[in-house]
């Protein structure tokens, strides 16, 4: 299930389940106030890098943001360094790669980190040599993954799975999660969510990822879950990395308060919500602002 509809979720739904997951996430602490403005243009002077979700900040789904383009070119006039942070596990980095370029953008490879990449760095230390079953897209190869990889829509049997790596939600359904349950209660094993986001903006709405139903299976089995991507701090320092600046002479840029502000605080680095094209768009982000006590240090409209 990947439809949002589906299952009737609005951004109010998403909101309160982010809240009541938060436990689960880093904590951080923020300003008292944030900055206002029209675009990234009326903040950039702030920081001498950005740290970049994609969904949201540099396109809806497979349509760039109108402008983004521009303003990438902008901000490289300017000095500033550039990093695409995505949560996007169903597919290698370098597809996350050319999808960009054919949307018009000119990151290179080191200017791309996919919490896919950290999930990969993640499995020797979790599971070392083990079986790993993965819920995964259609056709995904797993061939950047060193690790030995079943794909679990080809097998019934999952008795002989040492772990599972949640990828993507694009074949999943509430059956194939009623099973993943009873094989947790039943034989409890690492979990590794290469995902963490509930949902996604896409152009005909929200999407279920990854980070919804593994939420649930913690829920339901008392598991402990293992997590990359963001808000947690091994995504945000990767992308610090690349950049080659400090974490607090970056902004982290995305359309969330609990994955892109709350881990771009977590991790050192300033914050700027885009408000348009995500998560809030149409809404009045102030209300859930308050609601959750989620700061960004700057707030606008579009990218």
């Amino acid at each position: 299930m990947s439809d949002v509809a589906d299952l009737g979720l609005s951004t109010d739904d998403a909101f309160a389940r982010y809240e009541a997951v938060r436990p689960r996430l880093p904590t951080a602490s923020f300003p008292k106030a944030s900055q206002h403005g029209q675009s990234l243009a009326d903040v950039a002077d702030r920081w001498d890098g950005f740290v970049l979700d994609a969904f949201g900040v540099l396109n809806v789904g497979d349509t760039p943001i109108p402008g983004a383009v521009a303003r990438m070119a902008d901000l490289r006039r300017m000095g500033k360094r550039l990093c695409v942070l995505t949560n996007a596990a169903s597919y290698p980095r370098a597809e996350a790669l050319a999808k960009y370029r054919r949307l018009g953008f000119d990151f290179t490879a080191d200017e791309v980190v996919s919490s896919r990449d950290i999930a990969a760095a993640a499995l020797p230390r979790i599971a070392d040599g083990a079986r790993w079953g993965a819920i995964a897209a259609a056709g995904d190869s797993f061939a950047d993954i060193p690790t030995k990889i079943t794909d679990l829509h080809d097998t019934a049997d999952w008795s002989g799975i040492d772990a599972f790596l949640y990828l993507s939600t694009a074949r999943w359904t509430p059956s194939l999660h009623a099973k993943l349950l009873r094989e947790m209660d039943r034989n409890p094993r690492p979990l590794l969510v290469a995902n963490p986001d509930l949902v996604a903006p896409r152009e005909g709405g929200l999407s279920i990822e990854p980070g919804f139903w593994a939420h649930d299976v913690a829920d339901r089995t008392g598991a402990t879950l293992h997590w990359c991507g963001k808000p947690f701090p091994d995504a945000h320092l990767e992308a610090a990395a690349r950049t080659g600046l400090a974490p607090h002479r970056l902004a982290m840029v995305g359309d969330t308060l609990h994955t892109d502000t709350l881990g771009g605080r977590a991790s050192g680095m300033g914050t700027i919500l885009i408000t348009a094209h995500g998560l809030f768009a149409g809404r009045d982000t102030a209300p859930f602002i308050a609601a959750s006590g989620i700061i960004p240090d700057a707030i606008v409209t579009t990218t």
